[in-house]
């Protein structure tokens, strides 16, 4: 799976990451409060152009306005459901009660899960370990996968204050999967031999994030499926960017130009 990476996962760099290996993509996260108010711009966040399979990640705590949301919401394309965002660490949506806040809160977040099921929509939870080293202790994210009936958990192996520096702790994958939940995994993971040690753990399947956009065309590899050269998949891409009203190629290529001799 291709990781939801805030400006980074337009629809283009959606289509291209399926193109070439990745079996479901998710849109960056969009408050569901902003859709409610069909804000225009959080509703270009969330057309799907073709038939990539895509879940939209939502983002939020206001039940009423979900229902709101849900009521006109139209579903297109590759439409594949609704993932929850339980893991943004930004401290402006902290501070609001939502992203990794909300693992601690396993009751709200069931209600939510279950409102969009009621909609007859398939729903996942992407969510951290915690808020800190503590909850991580307290194990509130095997609480919140055990009380929530989502159709699966993506687990990114780190607390909130952790940073990218310090490896995601692959041990907790064992003990989520033994809640009996389907559970994929998340942090770190760039390798075949990674992916293998995360089957052992029991997991689905595995998403890839930060790794995917040093190379677009890595999940394909990891499968070990055809993916032609980097230039290419990047020519690909502008192309695609050409046909397509919103996108983030200013971010993608600015991120690209930083790691040109690597890159190519």
């Amino acid at each position: 799976m291709l990781a939801p990476m805030e400006k980074i996962v337009d629809s283009c760099f959606r289509t291209i990451s399926h193109r070439y290996g990745a079996d479901l993509t998710f849109t960056e996260l969009i408050r569901f409060e902003t859709l409610a108010k069909r804000n225009k711009s959080a509703l270009k966040r969330i057309v799907l152009y073709d038939e990539t399979p895509s879940m939209i990640q939502l983002m939020g705590k206001d039940e009423r306005l979900l229902e709101v949301f849900l009521n006109n919401f139209e579903p297109s394309h590759g439409f594949k459901g609704f993932d929850l965002n339980l893991g943004c660490p930004s401290q402006h949506y902290v501070r609001s009660g939502v992203g990794v806040a909300m693992v601690k809160r396993p009751t709200k977040t069931k209600r939510i899960v279950d409102i969009i099921k009621d909609h007859g929509y398939s729903v996942s939870v992407k969510l951290r370990l915690g808020m800190n080293k503590q909850e991580k202790v307290d194990k509130i994210y095997l609480k919140l996968i055990e009380k929530v009936d989502a159709d699966f958990f993506t687990v990114h192996a780190r607390y909130r204050s952790e940073g990218y520096d310090r490896l995601a702790d692959w041990d907790v994958f064992s003990e989520c999967v033994d809640t009996g939940r389907d559970i994929i995994a998340n942090g770190d993971i760039k390798t075949k031999e990674d992916v293998e040690i995360m089957k052992s753990y029991g997991c689905k399947g595995v998403m890839i994030g930060r790794a995917a956009i040093k190379d677009p065309g890595i999940i394909g590899r990891l499968k070990g499926i055809y993916v032609p050269s980097k230039k290419q998949v990047r020519e690909e891409y502008l192309e695609l960017c050409k046909e397509r009203e919103f996108n983030y190629s200013k971010n993608v290529l600015k991120y690209w130009s930083k790691k040109i001799k690597k890159y190519y």
